[in-house]
């Protein structure tokens, strides 16, 4: 399977709809409870181009089957060079290594853009998530135990995290 990977447009906006709005209904990868409509999708992506931040999506023969993407880390200005990122793949696609390719373009794109570090919220339960971002150079720098409650239970978030300039 051959995959490309480009900038989003908005076209694909509801195929990342649908790929968000699984793993909010399915998965501890996102911490919300309720989907998202295309209102709230569509804005999020023009606020994502307003602020000059990538969305990046990876595509096949079969249409889009993966984003990454990233932002500011916090909303201050001493945090103007952390970032903080997301990557999500399909679930009929996942194990393909779109999502490593996904994260090579992030990087490569951050680096480019003069950014320090790149940080990863990763749910304590998603080992493959972790092991994933240890491949991709991230260090375990924290864990935040119960700081989520989806599914009747108390989830723990691992604070990954990668510099850039190393």
């Amino acid at each position: 399977m051959s995959t490309s990977i480009r900038q989003a447009e908005e076209k694909d906006i509801p195929k990342i709809l649908e790929i968000i709005n699984f793993e909010i209904l399915n998965s501890t990868v996102i911490y919300d409870y309720l989907e998202h409509t295309i209102e709230q999708q569509t804005e999020w992506f023009k606020q994502k181009q307003k602020k000059n931040m990538p969305v990046i999506v990876a595509e096949c023969n079969d249409g889009v089957i993966g984003f990454g993407t990233y932002s500011i880390f916090r909303p201050w200005d001493a945090y103007r060079l952390s970032l903080e990122h997301s990557i999500y793949v399909d679930k009929d696609y996942r194990s393909q290594g779109i999502g490593r390719t996904l994260m090579t373009e992030l990087i490569k794109l951050a680096k480019d853009q003069g950014y320090h570090t790149m940080i990863a919220g990763v749910d304590a339960s998603n080992q493959k998530s972790v092991n994933f971002h240890k491949h991709s150079g991230f260090k375990e720098v924290g864990v935040f135990k119960e700081v989520g409650y989806k599914f009747d239970k108390w989830l723990d978030l691992i604070f990954m995290q990668l510099f850039l300039n190393d």
